[in-house]
């Protein structure tokens, strides 16, 4: 399979900030490439370098075969782009935004509204296809952005946080989405700081921190060093400070959540009742205590050291 993006030591600046610190990833054609990283870390500054909206201060690009490094617009023709925030017009109904975009690529009236009516029917938005952008609910506006980049039908899609502040029906919805085109062949560059969205989506993920990506390979390769641990995470209502847990339980990998909570890890079946009678014995209000599964996030963790800053997490992992 032929790498269809490929970046070398891809640098942006500002000012004093070094934004994205001289990176290098390729992403496989037809693939679902996830970047993840908390606020900051530079996603959205790459994903504008990629689709030509900023132009790097160093490295090389390329897109489908077409070096970017000078014409950062050369392969705008590839791409597809949903930004983080909407650019679409909020005066103009959903089927105007859609024939509007369709325009921008040259496609001809009849065949730009054939596409249109198609893309809002698929995306259940037919009924809301005549109404005006700006009076759409977030989670519409974001289905009607993603409609709008695969308008001309490009083999790429750059979706820059595309759940970001939508409720989570409309999330399922659009991770739904994302993964019916991923099915249909689209390359799809994905960047979130939700980590079960990226463990859910992607085959290959990119951790990116501070500018710098930490850690590229696929999610199955990421996930092998929590298979098969033990995770139980216990909570109690007082100002127990659970201390003594360490100690008591040298056996087990201890380490606090919040105040008031902890996680205790091992690689064999953990006994959650000596656990609970423990920290009752030792003055602690438990609330509760449950298993949990072993996740991206622990791998994550593992490797940038960042835990629950910048971060998110979409939903409980029993959808």
């Amino acid at each position: 399979m032929a790498a269809i993006i490929e970046a070398e030591n891809l640098r942006k600046r500002f000012g004093d900030v070094e934004a994205v610190a001289g990176i290098s990833f390729s992403v496989q054609e037809g693939e679902l490439f996830g970047f993840l990283g908390p606020n900051g870390a530079g996603k959205t500054t790459t994903i504008k370098m990629l689709t030509g909206l900023a132009r790097p201060d160093g490295g090389t690009l390329a897109i489908g075969g077409i070096d970017c490094s000078r014409d950062p617009k050369a392969a705008q023709h590839l791409i597809g782009v949903v930004p983080d925030e909407s650019n679409l017009y909020p005066e103009l109904t959903g089927f105007e935004n859609l024939c509007f975009c369709a325009a921008l690529y040259g496609m001809e009236r009849s065949q730009r509204e054939a596409r249109a009516r198609k893309l809002l029917e698929s995306f259940g938005l037919a009924e809301a296809g005549s109404r005006k952008f700006g009076s759409y609910s977030k989670g519409m506006k974001r289905k009607l952005a993603i409609a709008a980049g695969i308008i001309h039908d490009p083999p790429i899609l750059f979706l820059d946080e595309p759940t970001t502040g939508i409720d989570v029906l409309s999330a399922r919805q659009i991770r739904q989405l994302i993964a019916d085109l991923h099915r249909s062949g689209t390359t799809i560059f994905l960047t979130t700081h939700y980590i079960e969205e990226a463990e859910r989506l992607c085959e290959r993920i990119a951790f990116i921190v501070a500018g710098r990506i930490v850690r590229t390979d696929t999610t199955a390769n990421l996930l092998k060093p929590v298979q098969g641990k033990h995770m139980v995470e216990i909570a109690w209502a007082n100002a127990f400070s659970g201390e003594k847990v360490p100690r008591a339980f040298p056996k087990l990998k201890v380490a606090a959540l919040l105040p008031g909570s902890l996680r205790v890890e091992s690689d064999e079946p953990i006994n959650v009742g000596v656990l609970v009678r423990f920290l009752e014995e030792e003055g602690a209000h438990v609330l509760e205590a449950r298993r949990i599964q072993p996740s991206l996030e622990d791998v994550f963790v593992d490797i940038t050291g960042i835990k629950d800053e910048g971060m998110g997490k979409k939903e409980g992992r029993g959808e």
